[in-house]
């Protein structure tokens, strides 16, 4: 049941993303600009889902593991797969940002 839920929710192991953040990789809140003001993951950057398309570019140069969070992983799962239909690997799905605390 768990696993269905994290397929649906998004929210990869806390183990795996806390390791490909000790080897630089970024985070990306795919939440709206007034709800990231209202707090984010310390260091994320905020790219809300429907601007992702427009910031392919600057998401592709970071040669780094992307880790996506959002509200509650409904988003940063379609943004996961939204960007590995676009060519980009190394995503993970944190799920909620406050996971990431």
């Amino acid at each position: 049941m768990m696993n269905l839920l994290k397929s649906i929710f998004g929210g990869g192991s806390n183990r795996e993303i806390e390791n490909v953040l000790a080897h630089g990789a970024i985070i990306i809140d795919v939440r709206s600009a007034g709800e990231f003001a209202t707090g984010h993951a310390k260091g994320a950057i905020n790219i809300p889902l429907d601007q992702l398309e427009a910031k392919l570019y600057k998401l592709k140069s970071y040669q780094k593991p992307l880790v996506l969070c959002c509200a509650s992983g409904m988003r940063s799962a379609r943004a996961k797969s939204f960007l590995a239909s676009q060519g980009i690997a190394n995503l993970y799905d944190a799920g909620s940002w406050r996971n990431l605390n």
